[in-house]
Order: C-alpha cells, then structure tokens, then sequence
C-alpha cells in the first residue's frame, strides 16, 4: 500500500474467525500482510468481539494455554474502535493514537467491520468532503496536454491528481468528488475503481465554469465543511491544521496563502500633493498569495450561480461584501502551482527528494 493511502481494501486479511485457534492466528500474524501485526475476531455476523496480536497469544502460553485453544481465550475483548459515524472524528483519533495503537478497527453500527485505519500512515480523520477542480485544460503544458489532462501528468511515481488524493485520504478524507471536463474520459477511467476503499467520484462539467462553479454538481455533501481545491497542486499543507483553524476561528470560507515577496531595486519615493514626504531605499513588499484550496462552510455554497462561470475569487468577494467572515490560512510548506513547465519541472525535482510523498 503506497504511503499516505490510510484504508486497506483487504480487510480481511486482519480478520480472524472466533472459531479459529491460536496456531492459526499465529500463521496469521506471521503473513506480512497483516497490518499492523493485529487481528480483529469476528463472528459469524462479522462483528467484532476482540483482537489479538502476538503479546496476547505469548501470554496465554506461558498461562498454561495451548495452539490448539480457541482463539478467543487469548483474544483482547477490550478494544478500541472507530464508529463509522464518529462525529468528534479528530479529537477521538487522536486519543486512540497517543496510547500506541498500530490499527484502529472502523465499525458499523452492529459492530460489523468495515475499515481499518493503519495510525503509522493515516494523519487525522477530518470531517470534512473534498472536491477537486480538474476541468482545465492545461494550454501552458503543451504539448503535453495535447492528449492527456493535466491532472494525469506524472510526477515522480504518480499522477498530480493522485499526489492530491492520496494526502487528503491520509487525513481521513472519505467523501472525495473530481470536476472533469477537458479530456473527462481519462480521468473517468482513472477513477473507475475505489483507492483503498475510498469512492472518488467524477462529476461532469457542462461547460468550463471557473475555478468553483462546478462545485454547484456535486449531489450530495456529507459533512458541513467542504474543502475545495485546484488539482494541478503539488503541496504538504497540513489539512488538519488548516480544519482546527477553520473552526476555531468560526469562519464562513478560509483561503490557503503562501508568502509572495516583492523586491524594488529601487528607491522608493512616498509622495503627496507632488512633495516628497518619504524615501523607501529598495524596498520588500510581503504579500500572501492565493494557494488555490479553500475551506468553506457548506451553506455558503449556495451563494454559486447555477450553471454560471464562477471563480473561488469571485466567491470571497461575494462573501466579503455580505459581511461573511474570509480569514487566511498560511502554508508553511511547499507548495507549486503546476501551470507552466518550468513548475512542472521543479515539481518533478522536488519530489525526489520527499520521503513522504
């Protein structure tokens, strides 16, 4: 499983029946595709009525227990879980990954599994449904858009739009929607199958509706705060830390930003009624620059035209003027706008020096 991808489509290899033994357990645990080290025992309905790892099985032995016992005399009936309706989803993450818990079991209302969450590679699981932008062209990068969407230009190992993907479902992003339009069939195909359990689903863009109209597409929404984004980034922003500060701060839209720096080689003079009041010797402006990924409250998304060109700029003006809270959010990584090819080629030179891609 490539790293940052937090759901493991094989959940049934960290499965165990409550019929088994612990030999058989034992021949589990010895596989290396059991992440984690850690069984979940299930019952004929497939809820979980324990967990067992190789301490629980070293244990029973030395109490006198034999390989061939049931497994559920070794098993940990007292676990810890995550409901797949968990609504306070960063604080209880967080909890049950300070105790040191490799593998969080993802349950249904009847104790069923249904996921699980590896807590070496998944980074939060954040409340919130995300919708990526790939509608555009990509003119800049021709040829190279010629005959694929810039989403799908490699870099590195992997496609844009995957680098995108996979860091959202490492903060637990379930609920992923992409804006296609330019080339749609390849991205359609791209996304035919879920990734690691995970749906993303592709939403046909009529027309080419700016960097947020197409959003008004998107059927249903299953958390209240939406994340909206370009696809062509290439960035580590902290996608946690970007949702506290959304909501600790009570906004209506939060707008990622990095630092732009303007120098003048120049001295700089401050005039007024045609006299100089001032002398800037070369001055820097610092800036904060729109980064393309936005948080916003899900209600403020009917403020989008139906079917109309929008763009996220025209949105923050929008809200703006209606006295809606906009604050800023600072990426404090890196961050690449891939428009051009010069981006697209330092894109390509930073990634070969990221361990966590």
């Amino acid at each position: 499983m490539a790293a940052g991808q937090p759901y493991n489509t094989m959940i049934k290899n960290n499965a165990i029946s409550n019929s088994a033994t612990i030999l058989d357990a034992l021949k589990l645990l010895n596989d290396f595709t059991v992440i984690g080290l850690t069984l979940f025992v299930t019952d004929p309905s497939n809820r979980v009525v324990g967990t067992i790892t190789d301490g629980d099985i070293r244990r029973r032995l030395v109490g006198g227990g034999a390989l061939t016992d049931c497994v559920t005399t070794a098993m940990n009936n007292e676990f810890s879980f995550y409901s797949s309706n968990e609504s306070d989803t960063v604080e209880s993450f967080h909890k049950i990954k300070q105790r040191g818990i490799k593998v969080i079991p993802i349950l249904d209302q009847e104790l069923r599994l249904v996921g699980i969450i590896d807590t070496a590679k998944q980074k939060s699981m954040l409340p919130v449904d995300a919708v990526l932008m790939a509608g555009g062209k990509g003119e800049r990068l021709r040829p190279l858009t010629d005959t694929t969407p810039k989403p799908l230009l490699k870099v590195g190992d992997k496609t844009i739009i995957d680098h995108n993907i996979d860091r959202l479902l490492s903060y637990g992003i379930k609920h992923i929607s992409v804006t296609v339009n330019y080339l749609k069939e390849q991205l359609e195909e791209h996304f035919s199958k879920p990734r690691n359990g995970v749906t993303i689903n592709t939403i046909r863009e009529p027309k080419f509706l700016g960097t947020i109209g197409s959003v008004k597409f998107v059927e249903t929404f299953h958390n209240d705060t939406i994340l909206v984004m370009n696809s062509d980034l290439f960035t580590n922003i902290n996608y946690e830390d970007f949702y506290l500060d959304f909501v600790r701060r009570e906004s209506d839209m939060s707008v990622a930003a990095i630092p732009y720096s303007v120098s003048i080689p120049y001295g700089i003079l401050e005039i007024e009624e045609g006299s100089i009041t001032a002398l800037a010797e070369k001055p820097t402006y610092n800036y904060y620059a729109n980064a393309g990924i936005y948080l916003i409250k899900k209600e403020m998304l009917s403020l989008i035209p139906d079917n109309e060109y929008f763009d996220a700029t025209d949105l923050i003006e929008l809200l703006i003027s209606r006295g809606s809270k906009v604050v800023r959010f600072p990426i404090t990584g890196y961050w690449i706008d891939i428009g051009k090819n010069e981006d697209y080629k330092k894109a390509n030179e930073l990634v070969r020096h990221i361990v966590d891609k």
